[in-house]
């Protein structure tokens, strides 16, 4: 299930660890919905709650924060 707490490496979902991947790949969103089998709107979503999760502002800083936490 998706939520806004904090990420720390634990309770993160299958979901979760394939979409920080993607993201990490640099995939545009469209790529990354067919990827994960969602529509565009589910994985910019999925995409925005998990970089508030991380507490960044943009692709890269959650890419950064992500390689930080050893997430992926």
């Amino acid at each position: 299930m998706w939520s806004n707490r904090g990420i720390d490496g634990e309770g993160l979902s299958a979901a979760e660890h394939e979409t920080l991947r993607l993201l990490g790949t640099g995939l545009k969103d469209e790529a990354i919905a067919r990827q994960l089998g969602v529509s565009m709107r589910t994985a910019r979503r999925r995409i925005s709650t998990l970089l508030t999760r991380l507490g960044a502002v943009s692709r890269f800083q959650a890419g950064a924060e992500t390689a930080r936490r050893g997430l992926v």
